[in-house]
């Protein structure tokens, strides 16, 4: 007879035992999905743990806090002690970069008017915003306070930034 030659890893293993090439590769393909899937959800429960803490770290009032996020998009849910703390727990949470949309479940211990929100644009300044929500740019205290602690100077405010404007009474 002779020497034949085959071709290593091509077909069915003999018997039904093993797998072809194309099986092994679909199997690999799985297994690496199935990897890049754990390590996306690890980073986005420290995503979660990270915003927790920046939240307890600003001394927000939250009892049961508990944030959750999901790609772009963050899930907040405990009570919050005033509709202030409240508001400034969402714009923490979405100022905050691959953030784009936050799901509020947060309740309130102590009800208060709900405030505005403003997306900052270029060019603005709290004096500008203020004198479009108030009609007097020496306002501005007013929303700078009422973003505090994210806000650390006046001056210092960027492009796609989203601020509590409160109700004046």
């Amino acid at each position: 007879m002779g020497l034949f030659s085959f071709i290593k890893n091509a077909g069915a293993k003999v018997f039904g035992i093993g797998k072809t090439t194309e099986e092994e590769a679909a199997e690999a393909r799985a297994k690496a999905a199935r990897e890049a899937d754990a390590a996306e959800l690890r980073l986005e429960e420290a995503a979660a743990r990270n915003l927790e803490e920046t939240i307890t770290d600003l001394q927000l009032q939250v009892e049961n806090l508990s944030v959750f996020v999901d790609d772009d998009m963050a899930r907040v849910s405990g009570m919050a002690y005033d509709q202030a703390t409240k508001e400034k727990v969402v714009l923490v949470i979405g100022n905050t970069a691959g953030i784009s949309t936050v799901d509020d479940q947060m309740t309130v211990e102590h009800v208060e008017p709900e405030a505005q929100f403003h997306t900052v644009a270029s060019g603005d300044t709290l004096g500008k915003i203020a004198k479009h929500y108030y009609g007097n740019a020496m306002k501005y205290p007013e929303i700078f306070e009422a973003n505090k602690p994210m806000l650390t100077d006046p001056d210092k405010i960027y492009p796609g930034q989203v601020l509590r404007i409160p109700n004046l009474d």
